[in-house]
């Protein structure tokens, strides 16, 4: 192995062991070609759009970004940067594609222009579009296609080029067609409009930003350049005001008559050929989530279906929407389950915890979901029977057209997914994977330990003999409630093993909050997130070193990015006694400063908690710290800002408390994306943790 090839490069230029997968999979109607995005190497980011043949299981490049771009880099638009941003995509060349209903043709941008490729005959061609476009989506008829520029919307004529302007504003702090900070971060919802089934009208997000507080964000190694201003909405102050229009092809506008501000959260759109336009639309407290048909003709809504909750309702990926036969697809928290319901019914029982709607057929609903282990996710048919589609221990997922069944599987056995493509549930082929194969293998030991079973992952270094010898120990925690590290995928534990074998034992434990145990598991953090989570983490640390005694409960670290960056200053904030050392990565260390969708739904409005909020911030505890703490961000970070470490830092100095802060000039909240700046940056908290616990 190279200096350029040791693990920490390799995984930073692989993305993860993640570049050469197949992504962003569809199938033709007719069942006969699957269309996918794949990198062209497992070391190359850019991503070209294939077909598979199923008869045949031949794979052909339909788009190279390479042929279209040569050796230029891509130029991005400010919107399409942040766009990434919020779903953390790496990723170059053909990111995301659109097609028509019959798959005809496709459409995608790169470098901001626009594209289309016959997916018959394979001919390619730019269409000519003014300044640079985002979003791009083909309507359903394939005739024409929505995109956004510079925060107006537009539909171009794929035939005659023809470009017209839907909607516009003749101010920066109003976009149409975008996504809004808190829909993409938090919500899951990337698209700011949809199209009609017969291609003639678009529903169409108007967002308002006047009344949301600016931050600015400066790049002190370049004190030349202009600081970037971001609209952001911290908890308790105002949100971006969310509208919606049924625009027509002609000019023609309509409101759409939707109480937007006693429901101004808008989780998703579905608007297909069944039954009318379907609104998911939510109070700010998040208790309650209307589900609302609109009549395009007039804009008038009404009540389809009501989903409330002492604390929250979530918003699960794939619902509401209708089936081919017209009945109401939604997901409730009902009798201690995330159940499915059809019409306001429940048609699955306590037994599973149903985590999104893949696909709505005449006969059944294709789901994901945990069973009694929440660290595997199952592919479910959910019909007149309850059919496990998924058969190997991991975590699956699905895509579905007639009678042909994509599935996206992740174990234990395999470094990579496997992708296997089905035929009325029979094996009819596969989609490559061109992934690198990681230089090291996991060896996991998935755990259930405490009074709560709390699923754990315990990791010891790859030539360690249990009894041997003590070993400190490092916690590496989740990403906060509904973030999920402990799963059956051997892919989620390479840097946890790489960290072991560094000499460490390294316990991940996920805590209440995390998915795939229902309801009651998930509103335990209600009011209280911090404190419980942590209890979480240090139960599980006595109750896995009290089966293993190899772990030396006398040198016990913490790591963790974002929440558990926020869990790690914590610890030795307010669990000296059980933690000696903490990194803290682009930490939340006051609620008060992260965003309103967020941290208001764990613990309310700050003005009517505001108890609460001061329980949660780590600022009031600066006092009390007596052990090592490294605090790291990225000075980038929009989502979150550097102001929770800086504000830290301060009190802390304030207090007269010893730490450290690594400032990182240019990183966002994806950290390093440098493979050299990657290893050295992990490499530099190994040897830290190692002097912080006196180990050299």
């Amino acid at each position: 192995m190279t200096s350029d090839d040791t693990f920490l490069r390799m995984q930073t230029r692989t993305q993860r062991f993640t570049l050469g997968t197949p992504k962003e999979i569809r199938i033709t109607p007719d069942g006969t070609s699957v269309l996918f995005l794949r990198s062209l190497s497992g070391t190359d980011a850019r991503h070209g759009l294939w077909r598979l043949d199923v008869a045949s299981g031949q794979e052909t490049l339909l788009v190279d970004p390479v042929g279209l771009l040569g050796d230029r880099n891509e130029e991005l638009s400010a919107d399409e940067r942040a766009a990434r941003e919020r779903t953390r995509t790496q990723a170059g060349g053909v990111v995301a594609y659109t097609t028509d209903d019959d798959y005809r043709v496709a459409a995608f941008s790169l470098s901001g222009k626009l594209f289309v490729v016959d997916l018959g005959s394979g001919e390619l061609r730019e269409v000519p579009v003014t300044g640079s476009i985002m979003d791009p989506r083909l309507d359903p008829t394939g005739r024409r296609i929505g995109y956004v520029s510079g925060g107006a919307l537009h539909v171009v004529d794929v035939d005659s080029g023809h470009d017209r302007v839907l909607a516009r504003s003749d101010t920066e702090d109003v976009a149409w067609g975008l996504a809004e900070f808190l829909a993409a971060e938090e919500m899951e919802r990337v698209r700011g409009f949809w199209w009609s089934p017969d291609g003639d009208r678009i529903i169409a997000a108007r967002t308002d930003r006047s009344g949301v507080r600016r931050w600015h964000i400066a790049d002190p190694a370049n004190p030349e350049g202009e600081p970037n201003t971001v609209a952001y909405p911290a908890a308790g102050t105002d949100n971006a005001v969310v509208s919606l229009f049924v625009l027509d092809l002609e000019g023609g506008r309509v409101a759409v008559d939707w109480d937007n501000a006693g429901l101004p959260y808008l989780t998703t759109v579905h608007w297909s050929a069944v039954g009318p336009p379907l609104l998911a639309v939510q109070t700010r407290d998040q208790r309650r989530t209307v589900v609302l048909a609109l009549d395009p003709a007039t804009g008038a809504t009404d009540v389809r279906q009501e989903l409330t909750d002492p604390h929250w309702v979530d918003v699960v990926v794939g619902m509401p929407a209708w089936t081919p036969n017209g009945r109401l697809v939604t997901v409730a928290a009902r009798d201690g389950a995330y159940r499915l319901l059809l019409d306001g019914e429940p048609v699955t029982g306590a037994e599973l915890q149903i985590r999104a709607v893949l696909d709505t057929g005449a006969e059944d609903v294709l789901v994901t979901a945990s069973g009694a282990d929440p660290t595997q996710v199952h592919v479910y048919s959910v019909g007149t029977d309850l059919t496990q589609l998924s058969t190997v221990d991991g975590v699956h997922s699905a895509v579905r057209a007639g009678d042909v069944t994509v599935l996206v599987s992740w174990s234990m056995a395999y470094p990579g997914p496997t992708v296997t493509v089905h035929r009325n549930g029979k094996p009819a082929g596969a989609i490559a994977s061109h992934a690198v194969e990681p230089p090291l293998t996991p060896e996991v030991m998935l755990l259930t330990a405490g009074e709560r079973d709390l699923r754990c992952a315990l990791l010891f270094p790859t030539d360690h003999v249990p009894g041997s010898g003590k070993l400190p120990v490092l916690l590496d925690p989740y990403g906060g409630p509904h973030a999920q590290r402990v799963l059956h995928a051997r892919n989620s534990y390479l840097t946890p093993q790489w960290l072991a074998d560094q000499g460490f034992a390294v316990l991940i434990a996920d805590g209440r909050g995390t998915p795939g145990r229902g309801p009651d598991w998930d509103r335990a953090v209600a009011f209280d997130m911090i404190d419980v989570t942590l209890a979480d983490q240090i139960d599980a640390l006595h109750a896995v070193a009290a089966r293993y005694p190899d772990l030396d409960l006398a040198t016990v670290a913490i790591r963790g990015w974002s929440y558990g960056g926020y869990l790690a200053a914590a610890a030795v904030l307010r669990r000296p006694d059980a933690v000696h050392a903490a990194l803290s990565g682009a930490p939340v260390t006051d609620p008060r400063l992260y965003d309103t969708h967020y941290m208001e739904r764990y613990l309310g409005h700050p003005d009517e908690r505001p108890d609460v909020y001061r329980r949660g911030s780590l600022i009031r505890d600066a006092a009390n710290l007596t052990r090592p703490l490294m605090l790291i961000h990225g000075l980038a970070d929009d989502n979150v800002f550097v102001a929770h470490t800086l504000r830290l830092s301060a009190a802390l100095l304030a207090a007269g408390k010893e730490h450290t802060v690594l400032p990182l000039s240019g990183v966002t909240h994806m950290g390093p994306t440098d493979e050299r700046e990657a290893e050295n940056f992990l490499l530099l908290q190994v040897a830290w943790l190692k002097r912080a616990l006196g180990l050299v």
